[in-house]
């Protein structure tokens, strides 16, 4: 080989392994990729407890907020480092899965069921969610789904079926599904004058309320915890591991608890501390 084919062969080897080569290593990097419920943003509850952990650390916190679903669709993918989602059993096979390193509860609130004053559907004297949910669907009363796969519409189809019900053969008729977040599924139901399942902190947050109101709540089956999910970093060499494991220390260890259970919107406690309570 003449020494000029040699030099462009050793040029060759070296852009391909350039090209090859893993992304910088993720310990260089002093944020973090959150991946979140659209719940945790609207509430205000990020914006709040950001600057305590980025004060402390030295690491800010990046998030991308979306339904649950999704969330963990984006951590399969390797498109974040921690989740903060609210879906037990999606987050419990994302772990068996492989995805995930570990799994810990952090807090909880719950989820309510709303409509309009009038309430045609005459719900708003019952306890029991699933009963509430066979009443909208007798009375053909609109309900506007968020059909998006967030932790939302997962527990929402979960009481549709506690109920005896499958609300998608009305799709469409009496039985809307918005496609979207919490907030686009509020303001439709507004629109609609329907009924809708929403998680109580984006509803506290939510102001354009008009007539509509709680009207089913305190149901054991609408209890709503978030659980923190570390991305696997041995399926994603990227993942900031060390930023990420220290963000989970500090959401559920004593000052991480502390600050979620100070937070308020409207004089309301709208999340409470699964782990240090």
């Amino acid at each position: 080989m003449s020494s000029r084919l040699a030099k462009f062969w050793l040029l060759f080897m070296a852009i391909s392994a350039a090209a090859c080569s893993p992304p910088a290593v993720a310990a260089e990097r002093d944020y973090i990729i959150l991946q979140s419920t659209t719940s945790t943003q609207n509430s205000g509850l990020l914006r709040y407890l950001i600057p305590k952990f980025r004060k402390k650390t030295g690491i800010d916190v990046r998030v991308v907020a979306v339904g649950t679903g999704q969330a963990l669709k984006n951590g399969r993918n390797g498109d974040g480092d921690v989740l903060l989602v609210h879906a037990r059993s999606a987050e419990e096979r994302f772990v068996a899965a492989g995805f995930g390193v570990g799994r810990r509860d952090v807090m909880y609130n719950d989820f309510v069921v709303v409509g309009p004053r009038t309430d045609p559907a005459r719900i708003g004297d019952l306890s029991d969610v699933a009963s509430a949910f066979a009443k909208i669907s007798a009375r053909l009363a609109p309900f506007v789904s968020r059909g998006d796969e967030s932790g939302t519409h997962i527990r929402e189809r979960a009481l549709w079926e506690a109920a005896g019900i499958d609300p998608e053969r009305a799709s469409g008729a009496w039985y809307r599904e918005a496609g979207s977040g919490m907030g686009a599924t509020l303001n439709a139901a507004v629109g609609m004058g329907a009924y809708t399942l929403t998680d109580r902190g984006t509803w506290v947050g939510f102001r354009n309320k008009a007539d509509l109101k709680i009207l089913v709540e305190g149901d054991p089956r609408l209890f709503n915890p978030y659980g923190i999910i570390l991305v696997n970093p041995a399926r994603h060499p990227h993942v900031n591991a060390a930023g990420g494991s220290a963000f989970i220390a500090w959401l559920t260890g004593p000052e991480g608890q502390a600050a979620i259970g100070s937070y308020r919107l409207n004089g309301e406690r709208l999340f409470h501390p699964l782990v240090h309570r």
